[in-house]
């Protein structure tokens, strides 16, 4: 003879829950990306010399893979403030992003939140693994630029993947060959920078959101 137990109806809701919470916790991270076309259509302006921006960050930072090196720059495109840090996070979402980049741009400059029109721009270059196509992960960095930027009053710039195969203006088509993840930096000469910032709060915030 044998006994069976249905399963209680507590159990069934509990369970219930779970997989809707999952599921909606899925669609949130899913709304909290770019595609392609959301970012095209947002008006980012475009750099006047994307490869000067990509080699400057590359000679102070040295990227590594898994790396975000978020920088601002003034009117003028110079470089006013930068910062890397690594991935941490163990899902593609924006809004874990958007809180790793904003802890950074807290530390290295002043908000620009009273300016009516903002004044000074940000930037994101990523540097990866894999090609230079769009991916869920870019869309969630998208995203966090680009909520990131407005809680500290900047402008949102361009957002750049690297990959061994060179760098790339997403949105744009703009890129090249050099420098590359795991390419040797090249000689950048232009006026007295500030010192590149790493790790840090936005490093911490990455790893509790791995965590949880």
């Amino acid at each position: 003879m044998t006994f069976g137990f249905a399963p209680s109806s507590a159990a069934s809701l509990s369970a219930s829950s779970t997989r809707a919470d999952m599921f909606a916790d899925s669609a949130n991270q899913l709304a909290r990306m770019l595609e392609p076309a959301e970012w095209a259509a947002a008006g980012i302006p475009l750099l006047r010399n994307p490869r000067e921006v990509v080699s400057g960050l590359h000679v102070r930072h040295r990227p590594k893979p898994e790396t975000a090196v978020v920088a601002v720059l003034d009117s003028e495109e110079r470089l006013r403030a930068s910062a890397s840090f690594a991935r941490r996070a163990s899902t593609a979402d924006g809004w874990v992003f958007r809180n790793a980049l904003l802890a950074q741009l807290r530390r290295v400059i002043p908000h620009d939140l009273r300016r009516r029109t903002p004044v000074r721009t940000a930037v994101l270059l990523y540097c990866r693994e894999g090609d230079a196509r769009w991916t869920e992960e870019d869309g969630a960095w998208m995203w966090g630029l680009r909520d990131a930027c407005t809680l500290h009053g900047l402008r949102c710039g361009a957002y750049i993947t690297m990959t061994r195969d060179g760098w790339q203006v997403l949105g744009e088509g703009r890129g090249g060959r050099r420098p590359s993840l795991g390419s040797t930096p090249e000689g950048f000469e232009g006026a007295e920078q500030p010192l590149p910032r790493t790790g840090g709060a936005a490093s911490e915030v990455l790893r509790r959101a791995a965590a949880r």
